[in-house]
């Protein structure tokens, strides 16, 4: 079944920031940088892709899905460059002083910085005969983000990025392919407010779609229990997987009941005593089966997941300044 879980960021902020400041620090690429367009195995020597509205996409992207997130008081986007060379493949750190300036010009706590952030888009357009062509485009994202505080002297963390988009489309002609794939600059702007949203997780507490599973069996003990678990009474459910588990007089009935009672009070937020559970059951599938078995595998990457969840829960309530 599919679940979501709310997670932690993956950076830890002092707790007195308040308010960011979301900067763009890096310095956009040549349009004829970067970009390789191939038509019908031919290499275009014209071919240019601008990357200046990407890099403010990215920063807005930012900006937006940690404002969405409603964990820090605010956060503003910095709208003037802050570097005036052309080395948009050097990584360029802020000075401290000049995050003394920018926070204490924009009243903000810390900055999240785009340091660099390149683009490498591959064209392509390939003859299929008589079934038309087919065109490809790949935007690799490469960059460098940091977060800063005033009065330190070094980034309080930096964040390599790393992903890329995939656009695929087939048509009768190359021109009919213009109506379904995007124009360069355009894909570079997507790729700009995609990386921005995706980074958004380093910085803020948020939810994931994640999947969960549970054991059945057809008498009528278990389907009562199960009624009760889909229906997501947890507490009733865990109850009655418990009374399963202490009848049960087979280890795979006790293993699989155990393994059920870990989801119910997961579900209810109570970690430890669902990972207590969950060792249950992997200790039984370690003792009656062998590795390569199924079950055994899910049982244990469970434990594995309730583990990094009461560790998870922990850093939450640091991050929300919770005793």
């Amino acid at each position: 079944m599919g679940i979501e879980t709310y997670n932690p960021a993956v950076i830890t902020f002092p707790t007195e920031v308040e308010e960011l400041l979301v900067v763009n620090n890096a310095v956009p690429q040549h349009p004829e940088s970067g970009y390789v367009y191939k038509l019908l195995g031919a290499v275009q020597d014209s071919a240019q892709a601008s990357a200046d509205s990407a890099l403010f996409d990215a920063c807005r992207a930012l900006g937006k899905a940690i404002v969405d997130a409603n964990y820090f008081k605010d956060v503003l986007l910095y709208h003037y460059p802050t570097r005036i060379d052309n080395s948009f493949y050097s990584d360029v750190k802020l000075t401290p002083e000049r995050v003394q300036v920018l926070c204490d010009e924009n009243a903000t706590d810390a900055i999240i910085s785009f340091d660099r952030l390149l683009f490498d888009t591959q064209k392509e357009i390939i003859d299929l005969a008589a079934e038309g062509v087919v065109g490809k485009i790949r935007v690799e994202i490469k960059g460098v983000v940091r977060a800063y505080l005033p009065g330190r002297q070094s980034p309080m963390v930096t964040v390599m990025v790393s992903d890329s988009l995939f656009w695929e489309e087939y048509a009768s002609r190359p021109d009919v392919l213009n109506l379904f794939l995007p124009q360069p600059d355009d894909a570079l702007r997507i790729a700009g407010d995609y990386i921005g949203e995706q980074l958004y997780r380093h910085f803020v507490p948020h939810w994931r779609n994640e999947t969960r599973f549970y054991f059945t069996h057809s008498n009528s003990r278990w389907k009562e229990a199960l009624a009760y678990t889909t229906k997501q009474k947890w507490e009733e459910a865990g109850e009655r997987w418990k009374m399963i588990h202490e009848v049960s007089s087979g280890w795979k009935g006790q293993a699989q009941s155990a393994s059920n009672v870990a989801l119910c009070l997961e579900m209810q937020n109570q970690f430890k005593e669902a990972y207590e559970w969950v060792e249950k059951a992997k200790a039984l599938y370690r003792q009656y089966v062998p590795e390569e078995n199924r079950q055994r595998q899910l049982v244990e990457a469970y434990a594995v997941v309730l583990l990094e969840r009461q560790r998870d829960d922990k850093k939450l309530d640091l991050q929300f300044g919770e005793e």
